[in-house]
């Protein structure tokens, strides 16, 4: 079994990034764009949340219908984090106190 097909049976979601040249990135299984601008992309995906940092950054295509996104500009850096861990950071003083 491959990773691929692991990931898939884990979370029955398949998602691709195929990054051309470092300047060209296509991302399927997008939710949400949650913010933009010249040098950051944050990208809410079906497996997490996405970051996308560079420089020139700008979205050139957003399709809801077909979830997928893509990027263009001087890409260096592709992150994901979990959506939990991020949910939990903005969180009130009494759930950091009784985590």
């Amino acid at each position: 079994m491959t990773i691929d097909e692991r990931k898939q049976t884990a979370t029955g979601v398949i998602q691709n990034l195929i990054l051309e040249n470092r300047g060209k990135l296509s991302i399927s299984g997008v939710i949400d764009v949650l913010s933009f601008d010249d040098q950051v992309v944050m990208v809410e995906t079906e497996l997490g949340l996405l970051t996308v940092k560079g420089e020139n950054i700008r979205i050139n295509k957003l399709s809801i219908d077909t979830s997928e996104v893509i990027v263009e500009g001087d890409i260096s850096y592709l992150a994901y984090s979990d959506k939990e861990i991020d949910k939990n950071k903005g969180g009130s003083i009494l759930n950091k106190i009784f985590k």
